[in-house]
């Protein structure tokens, strides 16, 4: 039972310290979370750019 009222009190304490974000903050969210999107999606062709023309030579070869 004192577990339970551990978890009851740890999760109002965490909504209570939960906030809405303002403007400001959204909008830096949004253009870092693009960024590491836009990131990701470079490695992701750079990758595939390098290891489609291997992949090609050495299937070929056989």
């Amino acid at each position: 039972m004192d577990q339970l009222r551990e978890f009851a009190k740890d999760s109002k304490h965490f909504v209570n310290k939960c906030h809405k974000p303002d403007t400001n903050e959204f909008a830096k969210m949004a253009f870092r979370t693009a960024m590491g999107c836009l990131v990701m999606g470079f490695i992701g062709f750079f990758v595939k750019l390098i290891f489609i023309p291997i992949n090609n030579i050495i299937v070929g070869s056989a």
